[in-house]
């Protein structure tokens, strides 16, 4: 056990020093001493890196490096692993560094949901050494089942996403959206948009020729397929859940109904059960390959039984793997809109008015105020913008929210300025 513990030190303390250049993110752990820290998200989307950046901190404040332990529980020269060889692991690493019984010291521990069990662990070692800890998983489970069972209070938690376009602008070294908004600033904002809509956020993703990002965001699919939905939940028929995949990513920023969609699949001769389509997705989200947001409404059933828009974790990632991008730029910059306000922490819903117009997104902020979104790539079409302003002035009379219209420009101008 000492001897993997060495290695596994020695390769972290080499891998700090490489990310010295990595991009910071606009996120930053809560400051709770007596906590458990958790980062959630998607594999790649920047968990590790977070990490990394939260050590590299504390190291340039003057904590030693022999005070840090950094585990991925993804290392297969550890798998598998249950939770009392976690436990005997990290009372290893007391005994290779005996001082740190005397001193504060700081855990990280990567993609710990691999450990069954590993709430255990972590609350035994709260309360016998004085240690903070911090952990990431790729699994929304570490937010709710998990964490409200075993930790009991004894955690906070935050969502890491892929770069927002800001992060993906201090990235690649272009500017940020400044004033004076003049045409040639919105024509080179546009141009990196719409780079961005096909290249999306992935970290791992913006330094590979191009010519490689297309294949790489399709392996990404593929890992959450396996690693996250196959593995995890013993799926038997792969090729209808990797068809339902497609199918949702070409579906975001449009309601998805799994009974039509059982219906649909039922006409073409496949064989499932709706328990098992709504499982699935449940999974997906779990997994935080796609989101659904509800429709807006005081009726619980009318909630439950009215189908949910689709998102998805990344713009690149829906470009690799179903359409083109030039004629689906509304619903791209719909889907990153979603993710800014997921990103913000506001609830979100979708309104349809008593004349069935739809409102793209009914937000709540922290404080309880409630706004109004419509989603337009293009507010210089009279017709289109009619269409987007009839919506929105009805939903408004109706629900008394103030609204407004986001296009590409005002986007770039104002709505990234608060993600």
């Amino acid at each position: 056990m000492e001897t993997i513990l060495q290695t596994l030190q020695e390769e972290f303390r080499a891998s700090i020093v490489l990310t010295n250049k990595s991009t910071l993110r606009d996120y930053k752990f809560p400051e709770a001493k007596n906590l458990i820290k958790v980062a959630v998200g998607m594999r790649r989307s920047g968990k590790t890196y977070f990490l990394f950046q939260t050590i590299r901190k504390l190291l340039s404040d003057g904590l030693s490096i022999d005070r840090v332990l950094y585990i991925n529980f993804e290392d297969d020269r550890i798998l598998p692993i249950d939770h009392k060889e976690m436990g005997k692991m990290l009372d290893a690493w007391y005994t290779l560094y005996p001082d740190n019984h005397n001193h504060c010291c700081y855990l990280f521990l990567d993609e710990v949901q691999n450990v069954e069990k590993w709430p255990l662990v972590l609350r035994r070692m709260l309360d016998t050494k004085n240690i903070q800890i911090y952990v990431t998983g790729s699994s929304a489970k570490l937010l709710s089942k998990e964490i409200a069972t075993s930790l009991r209070g004894r955690s906070l938690a935050i969502e890491i996403l892929p770069y927002s376009y800001k992060e993906y602008l201090l990235n690649h070294d272009l500017d940020l959206p400044s004033k004076p908004f003049g045409k040639k600033t919105l024509d080179h904002q546009r141009s990196y948009l719409l780079d961005y809509f096909r290249v999306g956020g992935f970290p791992g993703i913006q330094s590979i020729p191009q010519n490689e990002q297309l294949e790489t965001l399709q392996n990404y699919v593929e890992t959450v397929i396996f690693r996250d939905v196959v593995e995890r939940h013993q799926i038997s028929n792969v090729a209808l859940l990797k068809y339902f995949i497609t199918f949702l990513l070409k579906s975001v920023s449009a309601p998805f109904s799994i009974n039509k969609f059982y219906n649909d699949i039922k006409s073409q001769g496949h064989k499932a059960a709706k328990d098992t389509l709504y499982s699935y997705l449940t999974y997906l989200e779990d997994a935080f390959l796609i989101f659904t947001v509800p429709i807006f409404t005081e009726s619980l059933r009318r909630m439950q039984t009215t189908p949910k828009k689709i998102y998805a974790i990344d713009n690149g990632l829906i470009v690799a793997n179903t359409f083109n991008l030039s004629e689906n730029l509304e619903k791209l910059l719909e889907n990153q809109v979603y993710l800014d306000l997921r990103r913000q922490g506001k609830k979100v819903f979708y309104y349809h008015t008593s004349d069935g117009y739809e409102v793209d997104f009914v937000t709540q902020d922290q404080q309880g105020k409630y706004e109004l979104i419509q989603v337009v790539w293009d507010a210089n079409d009279p017709l289109t913008l009619e269409r987007e302003e009839r919506a929105l002035l009805q939903a408004e009379n109706e629900l008394g929210f103030p609204g407004k219209i986001v296009d590409w420009a005002t986007y770039l101008q104002g709505f990234i300025t608060h993600t």
